[in-house]
């Protein structure tokens, strides 16, 4: 096994917290510095479907396959496709037996801090910028003062990463796409004529050049993102998230078209919105080696949702990493057959979510497009 005598890693998302579990499990210490002042200080976003091939791979190796099991919800991996009035175009129902089942966010982060010590993550310490020594180790910079030095510096710390800059030059480019997310809560029992619109799983409301796009998650919970192609100046010159009740009106009249049980998601929304434009790093993005830094997940190599790879790229990158760092005998050789190995298997994953967001929304007909790129990508049980 190589010797790493020390590790940091920049970030508490999936990937960094799943690097994390893995070095524990091989003997090999970590700190993990994260910005967010405890575990519960913020929602971590909506659900995601984990592949067996990539989240699920690394959730075997690090394992914690039958706790995940646990929280997963293999009956909400339907799909459904509907057209702005209404009508459901394509209906692929869950029958709980796809390979693709789907997790919160915060319950895999729970999940995961879970089978780490807890003196793992240092809360509350955002990391500001990085100096290298005189012996090429790296000391960080936090608000909380410096940390380090450390042998090696792992960049999970998403698509407006600390670390990146100091490997690579490139920033995430905006894709042309805006999404507006909203919640509602306790659904089931709250607004059942919603519940039942949606389904199990996710549905595509498409039409008059805008979407919606809605996905059950835990809890009778849903979380929804209206679609725009616009300026990136665009939302924000139109919706103020801070005024609950003027985001509501908004976005019904933006979508005045949309039939009536449609539009009242927007009505049973709560008081939680968000304006997310979507970027994306180049596909094929890498750099050159440079001793004692690495990233991992989006990081490395942010992608829009389309082919929702990106949770999964990032707990495979943990996993490949982890691999290379206890296989090889130099560390710094073992992160440059990490970053080779990386580079090669995301740019498949990268193209096709590119195409999806480059298409998404763009031409008229967008809705048969949208139908066979679903029943393309969908769960073999759904094909």
């Amino acid at each position: 096994m190589t010797t790493v005598p020390s590790i940091a890693i920049v970030g508490a998302g999936p990937g960094g917290l799943m690097l994390a579990r893995l070095l524990h499990l091989q003997g090999l210490s970590c700190t993990v510095f994260e910005r967010d002042r405890h575990r519960d200080e913020r929602p971590q976003g909506g659900t995601l479907d984990l592949h067996a091939g990539s989240g699920q791979h690394a959730l075997t190796r690090a394992g914690l396959r039958e706790p995940f099991l646990a929280v997963a919800r293999h009956e909400d991996q339907g799909m459904r496709l509907i057209d702005h009035h209404g009508t459901v175009l394509m209906d692929m129902p869950a029958d709980g037996t796809g390979d693709r089942p789907e997790v919160d966010r915060t319950a895999l982060r729970d999940l995961l801090l879970d089978a780490l010590p807890t003196t793992t993550v240092r809360w509350g310490q955002s990391v500001q910028a990085l100096a290298q020594q005189h012996d090429g180790r790296w000391q960080l910079q936090t608000g909380a003062g410096n940390s380090g030095p450390f042998d090696l510096v792992v960049g999970a710390d998403g698509a407006w990463s600390r670390i990146r800059p100091l490997l690579s030059p490139y920033l995430p480019q905006y894709s042309g796409l805006t999404f507006i997310e909203f919640g509602i809560d306790d659904v089931d029992r709250a607004h059942p004529a919603l519940a039942t619109l949606v389904g199990h799983g996710k549905a595509h409301v498409e039409g008059l050049g805008m979407a919606l796009i809605i996905q059950r998650n835990g809890n009778a919970h849903l979380r929804g993102y209206a679609v725009f192609r616009v300026p990136e100046d665009w939302a924000p010159a139109r919706f103020d998230t801070a005024r609950p009740q003027q985001m509501r009106q908004a976005l019904r009249e933006t979508f005045s078209g949309y039939a009536d049980a449609v539009r009242a998601l927007f009505d049973a929304s709560n008081d939680h919105f968000a304006i997310r434009p979507i970027h994306a790093l180049p596909v094929g993005h890498c750099w050159n080696p440079r001793s004692g830094l690495t990233l991992l997940g989006d990081a490395a190599h942010v992608m829009s949702p389309f082919g929702g790879e990106g949770a999964n790229n990032a707990l495979l990158d943990a996993a490949e990493l982890a691999h290379c760092l206890q296989a090889a005998p130099r560390w710094q050789d073992a992160v440059m057959d990490y970053e080779r190995r990386m580079f090669v298997r995301t740019t498949a994953s990268a193209a096709l979510a590119s195409e999806g967001a480059a298409t998404f929304l763009s031409h008229d007909g967008v809705a048969q497009s949208l139908r066979d790129h679903l029943a393309h990508h969908a769960p073999a049980h759904s094909a």
